[in-house]
């Protein structure tokens, strides 16, 4: 049975050691996951969940990133929910999923509480990392048709198996977890278009509910098993049954999925990155003018074509609106975080620009999802030749990826505005180490 295997495997990694190539690859999601968290701290919404976290989860257990010590609960809550607020995570593109939004805080949190060494972190975020990707990837695009936003849904089930890992739970007692947890599963979707703060909020109750659901495990609360696989389980209420339970086990421990994740470039939704690249590309090319702008079409899987909004009002809708996205590469030749604050969406150039980019769903595209996630964009010229151009992959998936001095270039961008140049070279090298966490008593 899938969850019993499933169980077996997360808790044998209390002992045994990770693949090299999997331990440097957790290390670099590390680094990255902290860049965004630490960037979101000096965000509303984060300060606002810090807040609410200051009074209801009190304690100096574990590091909430920016906002000083917390229950670990507390700072699972907030860093989860900062991890999620800039659009900046990781993900996993079979599963539409953002892994690390879910797993470090949860398994950071349940470290610095127990006092856990740094391999037993590394190898809990793997087991989360792992089976996120898997989970997510096995339901998708059914827990997406169905309304349920795949980064908690899946997030807080996988991250319950790495917290159990921490804690060195046994394959019995780490079951029991995850039929906790999934009793937690959910996230809809219902805030696309409204811009709604709440999906910020996704990831890091996912990383609070994981990390308690483990900690209940361990002391005794049951929960059923079987839960991913079995009669109104996870898969057959998410999902209808609608999905492939090979994705979950097949060459589990020896085919890691989380080696093919993917590092953001830029601050949005994942899905506006074909169409970013695309722009960017097509803006270089000779006779290339903005002014003489007639039309811009977008043509992408079924799922990014949802992103459309021609109008957007706050960063969030910025971040979720592939003309909003289209439109500031065009005109500013980058995109970054203020690419998507009010000075640029505001903007009458912009606004004027995005009104004409038209998205739709394209046929070759949606035969390829999610196995790619492509774009095509087309520009009409007055008094010119259309300029048009396919992007297979964005930027950052593993067939084109970020290179570790981009990501560390990455990490100097959003950390430097908040703890400045020395203090951010101390975290990059002590993430690429991890003798111990030490480092985590700097970020607070």
């Amino acid at each position: 049975m899938a969850t019993a295997e499933i169980a077996a495997w997360a808790a044998r990694h209390r002992d045994e050691p990770l693949p090299a190539e999997v331990e440097t690859h957790v290390k670099r999601l590390l680094l990255d996951h902290l860049g965004g968290v630490i960037a979101a701290a000096r965000f509303p919404v984060a300060k606002l969940v810090a807040g609410y976290a200051a009074v209801a989860n009190p304690g100096a257990e574990a590091t909430a990133v920016g906002f000083g010590w917390l229950s670990a609960d507390g700072a699972a809550l907030v860093n989860g929910t900062a991890a999620h607020s800039l659009e900046v995570d990781d993900g996993y593109t079979p599963g539409s999923v953002h892994p690390s939004a879910v797993a470090f805080p949860a398994v950071l949190a349940a470290a610095q509480r127990h006092g856990a060494p740094p391999g037993r972190l590394l190898a809990g975020a793997a087991v989360a990392l792992e089976l996120t990707c898997r989970l997510a990837a096995a339901g998708h695009p059914a827990t997406w048709r169905n309304g349920f936003h795949n980064t908690p849904l899946a997030g807080v089930v996988a991250a319950a198996a790495g917290v159990s890992t921490v804690l060195g739970s046994d394959a019995a007692q780490t079951e029991h977890a995850l039929g906790i947890a999934a009793s937690h599963a959910g996230g809809l979707f219902a805030f696309l278009g409204q811009d709604a703060e709440v999906k910020r909020l996704h990831a890091g109750k996912a990383a609070r509910d994981a990390l308690a659901s483990a900690e209940l495990a361990a002391r005794g609360l049951t929960g059923p098993s079987g839960v991913l696989e079995g009669k109104k389980g996870y898969f057959e209420a998410f999902a209808h049954n609608d999905h492939d339970p090979r994705v979950v086990v097949d060459g589990l421990g020896s085919d890691w999925a989380l080696l093919r994740t993917y590092v953001k470039p830029y601050p949005c939704c994942r899905h506006l990155h074909g169409p970013i690249d695309a722009a960017l590309e097509l803006r270089a090319e000779p006779g290339f003018d903005a002014a003489r702008i007639t039309r811009v079409t977008v043509g992408t899987y079924a799922v990014a074509a949802h992103h459309n909004a021609t109008t957007v009002d706050s960063f969030l809708g910025a971040q979720m609106s592939i003309p909003h996205a289209v439109a500031v590469a065009l005109l500013r030749g980058e995109v970054g975080l203020t690419e998507f604050e009010a000075a640029a969406y505001s903007r009458e150039d912009v606004r004027a620009l995005a009104a004409k980019v038209e998205v739709g769903p394209d046929p070759e595209a949606e035969a390829v999802y999610p196995v790619e996630r492509p774009a095509r964009v087309t520009i009409e010229l007055d008094g010119a030749e259309p300029l048009s151009l396919r992007v297979a992959q964005p930027y950052g998936e593993p067939d084109n990826p970020v290179s570790d001095a981009a990501l560390e270039e990455k990490f100097r961008r959003l950390s430097t505005p908040s703890l400045g140049a020395d203090r951010t070279a101390k975290i990059i090298a002590a993430v690429r180490a991890l003798d111990d966490l030490s480092f985590l008593q700097e970020l607070a």
